[in-house]
């Protein structure tokens, strides 16, 4: 599995370093992930022009492969909004209200609501699902929209996603590429889900107690300022009068239902990733047309549009400064080859995949340095935000190692699912967090801030516990 690595590579590395270094000390990346792709495409086309067009056709890439997250999260905000505003939101959260009494019931609520509705439908849906619901209940109560945040984060698309017990996909992918049945692989990262999940949630829970008493918890807030303000509480008072209690209270108990048949759908027809996602979302449009009829009547064709447009207004807001940095990153799979064709060795499954199998071809073969190598690639395959893209090759390096150990194929391998997953399937990587963030009005650069700290003392651990189970 020799793999040549060219000036691209390393310029790809250089820039990951930046980006990184950029993110650690809350700087904007903006710019240093522009001339990144502009110096890739320098390097790959020879010419100006090329490397010029190369930047503006990343970020028309990028945007195609975001699309579909920018188009539920900008529903759901609109759906939301005519909720909160009609007062159903409020009616039909009362009851959680008995349950989360404090901000830790609530973080530790959140968290586990969304990593049981994960294991079964994947986290995208489920913070689709669930966070416009709880976290209403949670913010009433006292936990930060950034605390709330990190929870869906954490147990969905980090422990729930990580093992995937029950859809199963990771496992496949990694258990196939390692010549390994799903079940060992599954078996073998049990102990290591469970290390992980508790290190990383119970650090994070810590880390946001104390800064909120110390004073200084950053919220992280991108919900809009008060410039409008009069003219929404205008929209709400005039939605809430036009619509009884009881009409609140039917829709409450409807709307739930409505989305419980989702689920029961989704299980029944075996709807996975983005069929699952736009199911929901489709479900969210009528109930926001509906609603909205209901509330605004003879008003109500201006208003759904109204709501729509708010929705995309946020959803854009959001994503904006996600798009540079995400084309960036993309370039370190598929879409070098897209935009800039077959300039990488023969061989080649992709920048990112490429550093990873050379990261593996010049360390030493034994336990203790298998389990630390398993767990940088597994992190460094996740930069690209997708957390599945590079699970097989871990899969295939930790063949390698056991191989030569004579031992420990299954322990490796779930160990670099479980690195890559955390890191790229959505708690550390911006846009892969994107759904969290935007449902809940935060920063995704905050929350990957937030949650960086909590996930690499959880992978520190989670490798010393794989090297002695290897």
């Amino acid at each position: 599995m020799d793999i040549q690595l060219l000036p691209i590579h390393w310029v790809y590395l250089v820039f990951i370093g930046f980006i990184l270094t950029f993110l650690i000390k809350r700087r904007d990346t903006t710019m240093i992930c522009v001339v990144g792709i502009f110096a890739l495409g320098l390097l790959a086309t020879e010419t100006l022009s090329g490397s010029v067009s190369g930047v503006f056709n990343s970020f028309i890439y990028a945007t195609k492969e975001l699309m579909g997250t920018i188009m539920i999260i900008s529903i759901i905000v609109a759906m939301s909004r005519v909720l909160i505003r009609t007062g159903i939101n409020e009616t039909m959260v009362a009851p959680l209200t008995h349950f989360l009494r404090t901000p830790a019931l609530a973080f530790w609520g959140i968290g586990i609501i969304m990593m049981v509705t994960s294991w079964f439908f994947w986290p995208s849906p489920g913070v689709a699902l669930i966070g416009a619901v709880l976290l209403p209940v949670a913010v009433r109560v006292g936990l930060p929209a950034l605390g709330a945040a990190m929870a869906m984060n954490l147990f969905g698309h980090g422990i729930a996603l990580s093992g995937d017990y029950i859809i199963q996909g990771a496992p496949k992918l990694t258990a196939d590429a390692a010549g390994l049945p799903v079940t060992a692989v599954m078996e073998a990262s049990v102990p290591l889900v469970i290390v992980m999940g508790l290190v990383t949630t119970v650090t994070a829970f810590w880390m946001m107690r104390r800064d909120i008493k110390n004073g200084t918890w950053r919220d992280g807030l991108v919900t809009s300022g008060n410039g409008d303000k009069d003219s929404l509480l205008s929209s709400e008072q005039d939605a809430k009068s036009s619509m009884s209690s009881k009409m609140r209270k039917t829709l409450a108990v409807i709307i739930p239902v409505l989305f419980a048949l989702d689920v029961i759908a989704m299980f029944v027809l075996n709807l996975q990733g983005g069929d699952a996602t736009a199911l929901v979302g489709g479900t969210a449009v009528f109930i926001l047309i509906g609603v909205t009829l209901l509330a605004h009547r003879s008003k109500g064709l201006e208003q759904t549009t109204s709501y729509l447009i708010e929705g995309f207004v946020f959803g854009f807001k959001v994503f904006g400064p996600v798009i540079p940095i995400a084309a960036f990153f993309y370039l370190g799979d598929a879409a070098f080859t897209e935009l800039f064709g077959k300039i990488l060795p023969a061989g080649s499954h992709g920048i990112v995949n490429d550093l990873g199998v050379a990261l593996a071809g010049v360390v030493p073969l034994n336990g203790a340095v298998g389990a630390v190598t398993l767990t940088v690639v597994g992190a460094i395959t996740g930069l690209d935000g997708s957390g599945f893209s590079g699970i097989s090759l871990a899969g295939s390096i930790a063949q390698l190692f056991a191989t030569a150990i004579g031992s420990g194929a299954a322990v490796l391998t779930a160990l670099g699912q479980v690195a890559a997953i955390w890191v790229g399937g959505g708690t550390l990587i911006p846009w892969a967090l994107i759904p969290a963030a935007a449902i809940c009005g935060v920063s995704p650069f905050e929350l990957a801030r937030r949650n960086l700290l909590p996930v690499l003392i959880g992978l520190a651990v989670t490798t010393v516990v794989a090297m002695f189970l290897v």
